[in-house]
């Protein structure tokens, strides 16, 4: 029995005005709007910013968000990432006292864990809120990964660890995710989804989702082993991401740039600014990924609703 539901999982990122103010309206304006696609959305993953903003900001944002995603009909995941443990924990137990539940937590980043340093984050983490459940992001920006082995071990210690995303397209490390750790609901990118839904039940981790009747297809086409469509599709979403990095500009960028630029083809009022030191992508650039998605990916350009 899985641990937490399948279904397609997308980000919120968070709009920030010339002054560096939350521009509530527009998250707001965001969050319905995903809602349509899905109710498996979170904020400040390493898309939203989770990484940069301060206590205050994190309060305010994580408070929005609750209430909408309520209003909505829907449970909110607000992820926390810091290279502190006891901030970390702090922030959990603000957000409990919100009213938030699910949670998705990332390693601490300042050095890379040891294998046992990764068992005390977990039990410190887990173990301590067992009235939540916990999604865990592997990602390398924590300097390592976690393997299915070790979720494997994981998830028998811990039965409030419910999912994981992994952005691998890695054959071998996704046999190992889905066989090792079969309880835990795992949300692979479009890449990982074609694999993974032929080995069983998945999720899948949007990062192209301006679409719903393109994403709902992809995620169908994975439910039903539709494997010709799974390779048609994704060939476009290569592409569409290839072009996206390179109408960014030739400077290195972190991930929530790179979402802004999507999210801004479905609502133009979007702002790209990021919090600093962090740059994000400039207005003509934009719009040199706006023209190519409209000519090269119509499939891709954001609903008209």
């Amino acid at each position: 029995m899985k641990r937490f539901p399948s279904g397609i999982m997308c980000t919120c990122v968070v709009p920030w005005d010339e002054q560096g103010e939350f521009m509530e309206s527009l998250f707001v304006d965001q969050v319905r709007h995903l809602l349509k696609l899905t109710p498996h959305l979170y904020t400040f993953g390493t898309a939203g910013e989770g990484h940069a903003v301060s206590g205050v900001q994190f309060e305010r944002i994580v408070r929005v968000f609750h209430s909408t995603m309520k209003g909505g009909g829907a449970d909110p995941m607000v992820g926390v990432i810091s290279l502190s443990l006891p901030t970390i924990l702090e922030r959990i137990e603000l957000c409990r006292k919100i009213g938030v539940r699910h949670f998705q937590i990332s390693l601490p980043s300042w050095g890379a864990l040891t294998d046992s340093e990764v068992a005390t984050f977990f039990r410190e983490v887990c173990g301590r809120f067992r009235d939540c459940q916990f999604l865990h992001y592997n990602l390398m920006r924590t300097k390592r990964l976690v393997t299915p082995e070790q979720y494997g071990e994981l998830a028998k210690e811990h039965p409030n660890l419910v999912a994981t995303k992994n952005s691998t397209d890695s054959m071998h490390r996704l046999v190992g995710l889905m066989t090792l750790s079969p309880q835990l609901q795992h949300f692979p990118d479009e890449a990982g989804y074609i694999y993974a839904s032929h080995l069983g039940e998945c999720g899948l981790l949007a990062s192209i989702a301006m679409n719903a009747k393109a994403c709902r297809e992809y995620f169908d086409a994975g439910k039903r082993h539709d494997m010709p469509m799974l390779l048609e599709r994704h060939a476009e979403i290569r592409h569409l991401i290839a072009d996206l990095i390179t109408a960014a500009g030739p400077e290195a960028h972190i991930d929530s740039a790179f979402d802004k630029m999507l999210w801004k083809l479905q609502d133009e009022r979007f702002p790209l600014r990021l919090l600093p030191p962090y740059q994000g992508s400039t207005d003509e650039g934009f719009a040199r990924f706006r023209d190519a998605v409209r000519t090269k990916y119509p499939r891709w350009m954001p609903d008209a609703t």
